[in-house]
Formats: C-alpha cells, structure tokens, sequence
C-alpha cells in the first residue's frame, strides 16, 4: 500500500474532517456510478451511496490493511447496492436456464460508452442487470453471486443467458452489435 493510503486511512480512523473530505472527493463520482448500474433510480442510488461512504468511514477501523483498499471500498458499495435491491426486489422470481436456447454469442464492441451501457442497463429487468453487474463487470463467480442474492447458482446463471440476450435484442435494435 502506498504511503498516501496508510496516511489517509490513519487520518480517517483518527476521523480527520479533511481526510474525509479528500476521500470523497477522490471516489464519490466512481462510487456513484458503480451504484448506478446496480440501482436503476438515480435518486434511490444517490442514497445508496450515501449510506456506503458513510459506512467506510464509520467502519474504517474494520479495515485491516490486508488486501487493496479501494477494493475494500468497492466491496462495501457493491454490498449495500445488493442490500437495497434484495430489500426491494424479489430474485427468487426467474427462469432456470434449462428454458432458453442461445446460439449466438455476443461481441459488445468499444462502440457502446458508458452513458449507452447505464441506458442499456436500465432496460434490464433488475435481476438480469444485477447479475449482468457482478458476473460480466466485477468478475464474480456463479456461486459468489448466488450466495450474495440467495438465489441457486442455476438461477445465476439463467438471469446472465436471459440478460445478455436482452442486451442482444437492445443492441440489434439499436444497430451496434457483432454477432459472431
């Protein structure tokens, strides 16, 4: 860890205004993004991510200096996106993958910037984006996210088939697309 974390990071457990405020300053905007694409109102992921930064810094001497800490960071924002949305969403209601039949696979080229993604995303059923989120952005497993959303890996699975060909279906209709 570089010398300027361990000093913000003392200065945050010592609850420095001015650590507070440098933090905020450095990750609000990414921070808030990544809960947007977990949260499709604007105003519920403004609270959303009120809450995660007020839960890193009052939960900053839970962190150990194990481990990268803008990861530790992201860890808490993408857990209290999932807790608003198991709060306020049902995953238990989907289709198991054995149902759907995709034979194309979808390359999404560098045409799509982020404003496109976000308005794609926020054409997805929130079971599908979220998992779409932590499977294809975040890189987690099957298993990591069934057990984050309490649904069965085989729903997991099911909502990233049913996700990416809705994305497919936008795309077409949107006429940016590669279909191997």
């Amino acid at each position: 860890m570089s010398k300027l974390y361990e000093n913000i990071i003392q200065d945050l457990k010592k609850g420095t205004k001015l650590a507070q405020e440098t933090l905020y300053k450095s990750y609000a905007a990414e921070f808030l993004s990544l809960t947007r694409r977990y949260v499709k109102n604007t105003a519920d992921a403004e609270d959303v991510f009120i809450k995660a930064f007020y839960k890193i810094l009052t939960k900053i001497d839970s962190y150990t200096g194990s481990g990268n800490f803008e990861g530790w960071m992201k860890r808490i924002v993408i857990n209290e996106s999932l807790m608003h949305l198991r709060k306020n969403h049902n995953f238990l209601l989907t289709l198991e993958a054995s149902h759907i039949d995709i034979k194309q696979e979808v390359h999404y080229g560098s045409d799509i910037d982020y404003q496109n993604l976000l308005k794609m995303l926020d054409l997805l059923p929130t079971g599908y984006r979220t998992v779409f989120n932590l499977y294809v952005v975040e890189g987690y497993k099957h298993r990591e996210i069934a057990e984050q959303l309490g649904i069965s890996i085989n729903t997991s699975k099911s909502q990233l088939i049913l996700a990416k060909k809705r994305m497919r279906e936008i795309l077409k209709k949107k006429h940016i697309y590669n279909i191997a």
